[in-house]
């Protein structure tokens, strides 16, 4: 859906809604695309789940083509979640992770990740030997696991830094150190279902600790225990007497009712019968705020341990809880019917506090009405009816109870998450986790649901036909790194997860280093890096000779000479010396010489690799020993030229045609007095090959170099006269 920006402000579509219809304003929700202005046309389109694209793109204009390598930003794509928020005025409950806090959440994971496929290699290998169906059959697999979740998590956050219950202002209920993330809290979710074995006799218990941490998270539209305890604490600073409000009694029930004790006490703690001038006349009714206080505190909890921070009574065994709760249900019905509730005069007390104990008792007419959401009131249940229940049994079942009785609508996929995991089906929390949370969080999820549940690991490593042969957990590995390639800040981390896909995953990844930039020889180091990291040599020798060419074509001759030098590229090489030998010089004097004696110097001292251009590097020494010699700089250059010369006439790497010039530059040095350079055998050898150029001057494919016609007749003259003083000085 394309549309054209407009002019005013920053705004791209500006809304100019009507002074009657203020308060039906649509929610507006801030994009932080980063694309300099002018932004000439926006498209928008509809991603997975509640995810919105949006591309904003620049015009076009020369400047930006080519010419600039396209360095320049043509325009960027961001995603807008349209299912987190409320709109304007509305308070957020929930920290949304931006694109920067995503990037260190992908980066972060990344070595969990790779650590825990190499210890599922290893064991995948012992499983074989020991004739084993799957690695989840090995011990140890799990604590791995759970490690890697563990990992994960603190990556996420710290579960110190979420919603926490704590009282460091005396009349403060709760206080917000950082606002929760639902991403990590549908983690926390899975970890305490799918890998911690640890928590199987207390995972209810576990469960209401979840809640506590993300009620606030659980919807934007219903009252949650969270809401009406915040909406208390705002108003609590201008009440002088709290027991008088209607708000205060709620949220003791609500809070009592998903096992949030300390909160309860300490809002009992609040009750005006405290005051010191009010005890005297008030001590029944203060007993009675006391006793319920104590009973609350004391309440039996099926946990191996408790923080400092929770109250309750900690019961490690089955048998110990049911005898704790037994005893602690009795001491309950004894309060309730007791004599001093007549004595108590304040009737919002005595309701008040009879409605707590009736949600001590299980009363689950008082649970209902305390509850606003189904996952609250399927948590008390759990706390007061069922407190013996043990794993999954009867959970789903209740869950769906729960959910006619208080439907509540699912913002951010949590409560949707929990119904799929109480149902044990796979496919649907993995539905949940690819509508709600993207393919980050489908990608790490997939070990915890594999954890240990045989019917997952099945439906996730199966091979199918209509996925073109490879499994579900390939499918969304490839699907994640094509997502991590499309950003130039994440790319580097997609080699990771493409290696972990054994069917398409290599032939993407060298899809994908082939394909990286070539401008920048920072990028392409980084690019050679992954290729040895990964063991593609032909990969990496097929980047460098890419490099090469481009940096050739672009001017850069010393950097294209240095990639191909590095890739080993005999024949782009040897091309290179025969482009650099048209443009050697005639004699030393010239011009050319320098141009292309840099450029040899740019190739190294190693010239083993160097094919053709083996002969430039002889060459050059020739020229500086020559300039030397010519020069009288010093007494051993005259020789020294000689036998470069020697060696360059041997070799069978030095071009026929260059023979003449090396001669013809030589002449001075031939016709040296008083003696002669060369010997017999060496003047021999120069008189044969100026013969076998005499000779392939007839041949129709001689290539001529431009030496003054009489350049020929000059170099057999001085080399007879050599050869001549060279008789005589050996006679």
């Amino acid at each position: 859906m394309p549309g054209m920006p407009a002019d005013s402000g920053s705004a791209i579509v500006p809304f100019s809604g009507e002074p009657k219809h203020a308060a039906s304003a649509p929610p507006v929700r801030p994009i932080r695309h980063g694309v300099p202005p002018p932004i000439s046309r926006v498209y928008i389109s509809w991603s997975s789940g509640n995810l919105l694209q949006v591309a904003c793109l620049r015009p076009p204009s020369p400047e930006e083509g080519a010419g600039r390598g396209g360095e320049e930003v043509g325009g960027r794509v961001v995603e807008v979640n349209l299912g987190v928020g409320a709109g304007n005025g509305s308070t957020e409950v929930e920290e949304e992770v931006d694109e920067a806090e995503m990037r260190r959440i992908e980066y972060g994971s990344v070595p969990a990740f790779a650590l825990l496929q190499s210890r599922k290699n290893a064991l995948a290998e012992a499983a074989a030997m020991q004739h084993m169906h799957s690695v989840s059959e090995h011990a140890e697999w799990w604590q791995y696991v759970l490690e890697y979740s563990k990992t994960i998590g603190n990556l996420l956050g710290n579960q110190d830094s979420l919603p926490a219950l704590i009282f460091e202002d005396p009349r403060a209920i709760l206080k917000v150190r950082e606002k929760p993330t639902s991403l990590k809290a549908a983690w926390e979710l899975l970890e305490i279902f799918y890998v911690d074995k640890e928590l199987h006799s207390w995972l209810l218990e576990r469960l209401v600790d979840w809640l506590a941490d993300y009620d606030s998270l659980l919807t934007k539209t219903d009252g949650t225990v969270y809401c009406k305890l915040n909406n208390f604490q705002k108003k609590l600073i201008n009440l002088q007497i709290v027991e008088n409000d209607d708000d205060y009694w709620n949220g003791l029930s609500a809070a009592l009712s998903v096992g949030w004790l300390d909160v309860v006490v300490n809002m009992l703690r609040f009750h005006g019968s405290y005051q010191l001038d009010q005890m005297d006349n008030r001590e029944t009714e203060n007993g009675l705020v006391e006793a319920v206080a104590v009973l609350v505190s004391t309440m039996p909890r099926m946990r191996p341990d408790l923080p400092k921070s929770k109250l309750g009574q900690c019961c490690k065994t089955r048998p110990d809880f049911i005898k704790a709760w037994e005893k602690w249900r009795g001491q309950v019905s004894k309060l309730e019917c007791s004599a001093f509730w007549i004595q108590c005069s304040h009737q919002k007390t005595r309701d008040g506090l009879k409605n707590l104990l009736h949600i001590m008792m299980g009363n689950i007419k008082d649970l209902t009405a305390a509850t606003s959401h189904w996952l609250e009131l399927f948590a008390s249940h759990f706390l007061y009816i069922r407190p013996f229940t043990v794993g999954f049994e009867g959970m789903h079942h209740l869950a769906q109870k729960c959910i006619q009785l208080k439907p509540s609508f699912d913002a951010n996929g949590l409560t949707g998450l929990l119904n799929g995991i109480l149902s044990e089906n796979p496919e649907v929390v993995l539905a949940e986790c690819t509508k709600k949370f993207g393919p980050w969080m489908v990608t790490h999820c997939m070990e915890l649901l594999a954890a240990d549940n045989d019917y997952a690991d099945i439906m996730l490593h199966e091979e199918r036909p209509n996925f073109g042969g490879i499994s579900i957990e390939e499918l969304h590995r490839l699907v994640y790194a094509q997502v991590l390639c499309s950003h130039s800040l994440t790319w580097q981390i997609a080699p990771t997860y493409l290696s972990s896909c054994l069917n398409q995953g290599l032939g993407l990844l060298e899809i994908l280093l082939l394909k990286q930039p070539i401008q920048d020889n920072r990028l392409v180091l980084k690019t050679l890096e992954l290729c040895r990291l990964y063991e593609l040599e032909n990969v990496g020798t097929n980047i460098m000779k890419i490099a090469g060419i481009y940096h050739w074509k672009h001017g850069r001759k010393g950097t294209g000479v240095y990639w191909f030098q590095q890739a080993h590229d005999k024949v782009r090489l040897d091309r290179i010396a025969q482009q650099l030998f048209e443009r050697i010089g005639k004699s030393v004097a010239d011009d050319n010489f320098k141009q292309w004696e840099g450029l040899l110097e740019l190739l190294g001292s190693d010239i083993g690799s160097a094919g053709g251009l083996e002969f430039l590097h002889r060459y050059r020494d020739f020229k500086r020993s020559l300039q030397q010699a010519l020069e009288g700089r010093t007494g051993e250059a005259a020789r020294q030229t000689v036998e470069f010369l020697i060696q360059l006439m041997r070799n069978p790497s030095t071009p026929q045609r260059f023979w003449l010039p090396l001669l013809h530059d030589s002449v001075k040095l031939l016709n040296c007095k008083p003696r002669p350079l060369l010997n017999v055998a060496e003047t021999t050898l120069l008189l044969n090959k100026l013969q076998e150029l005499s000779m392939a001057k007839l041949r129709p494919d001689f290539c001529s170099n431009h030496l003054p016609s009489h350049a020929l007749s000059s170099v057999r003259l001085a080399l007879g006269s050599n050869l001549a003083r060279a008789i005589l000085e050996e006679a």
